[in-house]
């Protein structure tokens, strides 16, 4: 396989990894299907668009143009993002779980809310910015390496990285904090968690604002490449559900293999001279149902093992 479709394959991967992750912890400990994931996506592209927008001059007079300023503007639009995602799950906790996680129907009621909510989001941002796409400074540059005679672009290899890292250090949350074990707790078994004093309500925040956080480094990574706009988290939201179902909800490991498996199939049709573009999306979906047909829990599973 050529490296350049390698590497095309993984940069596609990375930021489906970020966005099927936030969903399948959600769903698997929390029990919400965040609708609103796509509008999350959404707004911390454009709070990242002016946080920038409003740095760039006070950046620029500071260390004018060297690596540091690149560097510091890296920074804002990183930081921008992530916040601005996080503070997007805290809107989510109080609105689409706080009032109703003890009612009944609890999870289709916070599938509306949550669906309302990014219906809303999205109109607002149309309302406020108009349709027209914006681009966020290019913090890896525009510039190329030379790999074994494959060209690779700097803002590729700064996503893949940038998203290893973080999923780095959500696993290593989720594995060695305290908070994170009882997020893992509820992952496997939520009532088991509940009578061992583990709180849902508790726990729903952080798990939110954590997910969040990663639709805005996916964000922040994906518009490096695209452009940000009201509707441009619809399918970022679209794959994240899919390749997070394909994973088996509630199973990380899971949703990282499907990432990858999609990843590289995309990049695969999309190098067929016969296929290309164009049938990316139906080839996807015709292996997403096949595996789901055959293994209906999906590649990871863990919710199914944990209840039998």
């Amino acid at each position: 396989m050529d490296l350049g479709l390698i590497v095309y394959a993984m940069n596609l991967a990375a930021i489906y990894a970020l966005m099927a992750v936030g969903i399948s912890i959600l769903w698997s400990s929390v029990g919400v299907i965040n609708m609103a994931h796509g509008a999350t996506f959404a707004v911390s592209g454009y709070a990242a668009w002016v946080f920038t927008g409003a740095m760039k001059p006070v950046i620029a007079g500071a260390f004018g143009t060297s690596a540091m300023a690149t560097l510091a503007l890296a920074g804002a639009l990183v930081a921008s993002a992530l916040i601005a995602g996080a503070l997007c799950g805290l809107v989510i906790y109080l609105l689409a779980f706080l009032p109703i996680h003890d009612k009944p129907n609890f999870q289709v009621r916070a599938l509306i809310i949550t669906l309302g909510l990014n219906i809303a989001t999205v109109q607002t941002l149309l309302w406020y910015f108009g349709p027209r796409n914006q681009g966020l400074p290019k913090i890896f540059g525009f510039g190329r390496w030379e790999v074994l005679g494959t060209r690779i672009r700097y803002d590729q290899a700064g996503t893949i990285i940038g998203a290893t890292l973080i999923m780095a250090l959500t696993l290593a949350w989720l594995r060695y904090s305290r908070k994170g074990l009882e997020v893992r707790a509820m992952m496997q078994n939520a009532e088991g968690a509940a009578y061992s004093g583990i709180s849902r309500q508790a726990t729903a925040l952080p798990v939110l604002m954590l997910t969040g956080a990663l639709a805005g480094m996916a964000a922040a990574l994906l518009s490096q490449t695209i452009f940000v706009s009201p509707t441009s988290g619809t399918i970022p939201l679209v794959k994240g559900l899919t390749i997070a179902l394909l994973g088996g909800l509630g199973s990380v490991s899971g949703a990282l293999i499907a990432a990858l498996l999609v990843g590289f199939l995309e990049a695969i049709i999309g190098a067929v001279p016969f296929l290309g573009q164009r049938y990316v999306l139906f080839g996807t979906f015709i292996f997403i149902i096949a595996v789901l047909v055959i293994r209906p829990r999906g590649i990871g599973g863990l919710l199914d093992d944990t209840r039998e």
